[in-house]
């Protein structure tokens, strides 16, 4: 087992992966680096190993792990985040360059080993467990068992999201997530986005209800760190802690149609009031709908302009899960087709 001790963290290569501890005694003291804490690094999940000598400002080594595809969901979000920030890249001084060129490349030489393909759940481990919870000026952000949150009870929360109060999301309906650091002069913000959030928000990021605004500091990181944590369950393909199920799980409950009555009175309950119906046009509630004859609630509550409008809702969340690979292209030209019928 190869230890290698640099200003960030303190690397152990053990043969199968790299366990990263980021020690917030050393010279750095980045909040992000110290709220990540400990993670584990499979070598299945590594692209490349690059190192340097003499890289560093104070012409010490730089060495930098290079991530298979979705395995990184720091740099994902993260485009502005500083070098000193990024979790897989080290540096050291002069004087322990053999040690580190040894261990980059023994880990290198061990990447490459691995061919095939990392499981999409793997980098779940790169991130924290949850539940997760960041607390901001504005409000907080959540992600668990049930879903993402966004909740604006801060000092800072404008009067349309005190309105407001909370946002909710299943990770499924979640397209992306954007992270913009603070700049000392503009306030940082995560921003979760959805098949629906370009309609619904608003330019001011002050009243767009899918952004929780930071603060410089530890507010900034912390909201990476959410951001992240979201992008690598969505990435895995996962409910938050349902250990993943198959795309053919998935697939049943989309053939069920009271799981897209469902769907659309959370749709209602996301997207609050004023943007959304709390449930699809002409529902009466779902006893009424399956005891009235010619078919079930959800195809009957879907008729006319409004439930036009509300088939070609579900039609673009079914687009966006075949496009994530969670339905193959068979279960979604039939979802599709049935949802057309419905008009």
């Amino acid at each position: 087992m190869d230890e290698l001790r640099g200003d960030q963290a303190v690397w152990v290569f053990d043969g199968e992966s790299v366990v990263i501890r980021y020690e917030s005694g050393g010279r750095s003291k980045d909040p992000l680096l110290r709220r990540i804490g400990r993670l584990e690094l499979p070598v299945g999940a590594i692209a490349g190993v690059d190192f340097r000598p003499g890289a560093d400002r104070r012409k010490g080594w730089v060495l930098r792990l290079r991530l298979r595809d979705r395995m990184d969901p720091y740099t994902a979000v993260g485009a502005a985040l500083r070098e000193e920030s990024q979790p897989f890249r080290l540096t050291g001084p002069a004087t322990s360059e053999l040690i580190a060129e040894y261990l980059a490349d023994q880990t290198r030489f061990a990447a490459e080993q691995h061919t095939g393909a990392p499981a999409p759940d793997t980098v779940l481990r790169l991130v924290p467990r949850l539940p997760l919870h960041i607390q901001t000026s504005e409000g907080t952000a959540t992600i668990d068992d049930s879903g993402v949150r966004l909740v604006w009870s801060g000092a800072r929360a404008g009067g349309r999201k005190r309105r407001a109060q909370r946002r909710e999301y299943d990770v499924t309906e979640i397209t992306g997530v954007e992270w913009t650091p603070s700049d000392g002069w503009e306030w940082g913000y995560l921003r979760v986005a959805t098949a629906n959030s370009a309609r619904e928000g608003s330019s001011k990021l002050r009243q767009d209800l899918n952004v929780l605004l930071a603060d410089e500091g530890t507010e900034t990181s912390d909201a990476l760190l959410m951001a992240a944590t979201i992008t690598a369950h969505m990435w895995a393909g996962t409910e938050p802690g349902s250990g993943g199920p198959e795309a053919g799980d998935l697939a049943a409950r989309l053939r069920d149609p009271r799981w897209w009555l469902d769907r659309a009175r959370a749709v209602g309950r996301i997207g609050g009031a004023e943007n959304e119906r709390a449930e699809p046009p002409n529902a009466e509630g779902p006893a009424a709908d399956r005891s009235a004859p010619g078919g079930d609630g959800a195809s009957r509550a879907v008729t006319g302009d409004d439930g036009t409008e509300w088939v070609f809702r579900q039609i673009e969340r079914l687009g966006d899960l075949h496009a994530r690979g969670l339905l193959t292209d068979e279960e979604f030209s039939a979802k599709k087709a049935e949802l057309l019928d419905r008009i």
